[in-house]
């Protein structure tokens, strides 16, 4: 006999729990988030040190850094590390692919896999793009679509997609411009700007198949607006900032639902976080816990 279901039952489908890690001074410091939405302490971390780097969902329940500047000439890699479901930050993987770059932006996609894309390397900007796949292999370069530039950011919505949007291109112009990526991993062209042109935003999903950017910089400073994504990928208009105005910081989800902004430099560098619930809703500051720190990534795992 099936078990009885009740009506407008809601499950949350995302990951548990998160992870911050690395950052500016080619740090490999972690801090887990617990699906309470509660930042540990700092922890030793793996891997070559870096900062500007990014990191995306895998396999369901695990999490990979990839990419960022190290402390070697020229100051590019394309160095990755696997995050298991319980959190812990492998060493860096044997194959090293893709274009070596710092600050690409990443994203889970198809449910199980991830996408890098955008950032700067090879003495430009670029939107050269990697898949990754359930097993968290990176892929080869894929030949890069829409605008190119740097420090851009990237979450999932409608359960099984992902979208790039914002950043800062080589001619100097703050951006508004958004890329759908499909549950195929295939990157769409421009979408025409919304809210404000925002350089060193990030983003995370909420509500199981929704996205919110957040925080940044744009031409009159740092600022702490936010813009929901809805489950069509529709990006909405600027919403009033809640929290610490700041650029260079991460975010990831959390309790299934939710999400949580960390750190960054306002331009001091902090280590406050901002909750998002699972409508949306960007909390006030809570204290600081870890290094102060800008520049890192996250994920969610479990």
């Amino acid at each position: 006999m099936f078990p009885i279901i009740p009506a407008n039952t809601a499950t949350a489908s995302g990951n548990d729990e998160g992870i911050f890690a690395y950052g500016y001074g080619y740090l490999t410091t972690r801090n887990l988030v617990s699906n309470a939405g509660v930042v540990s302490s700092d922890a030793a971390g793996a891997g070559t040190g870096r900062d500007a780097l990014a990191a995306c969902e895998y396999g369901g329940d695990k999490g990979i850094f990839g990419y960022g500047s190290d402390n070697a000439a020229p100051y590019r890699c394309a160095v990755t590390n696997l995050v298991s479901n319980t959190g812990v930050v492998s060493s860096d993987q044997a194959a090293v692919t893709g274009l070596a770059r710092a600050n690409p932006a990443a994203c889970e996609y198809g449910e199980d896999k991830g996408i890098f894309g955008y950032g700067h390397g090879g003495g430009a900007y670029s939107a050269v793009s990697n898949l990754v796949s359930n097993a968290g292999v990176v892929a080869t370069d894929v030949a890069g679509v829409g605008t190119v530039r740097n420090c851009c950011a990237a979450c999932e919505y409608g359960g099984d997609k992902g979208i790039f949007g914002f950043g800062y291109n080589s001619a100097s112009t703050f951006l508004g411009v958004t890329n759908l990526v499909s549950n195929a991993g295939v990157i769409a062209s421009d979408t025409a700007a919304v809210g404000t042109a925002t350089y060193a935003p990030s983003a995370c999903g909420y509500g199981d198949d929704k996205g919110i950017f957040a925080f940044g910089e744009d031409v009159g400073g740092y600022i702490a607006k936010s813009n929901l994504v809805s489950n069509a990928g529709v990006v909405s208009s600027d919403v009033a900032g809640v929290g610490t105005a700041r650029k260079q910081l991460a975010a990831c989800e959390y309790g299934g639902d939710k999400g949580i902004f960390g750190y960054g430099k306002t331009p001091s560098y902090v280590d406050e976080t901002n909750l998002v619930s699972n409508t949306g809703v960007v909390a006030s500051d809570v204290a600081g816990v870890g290094t102060a720190r800008s520049n890192l990534a996250a994920c969610s795992f479990a």
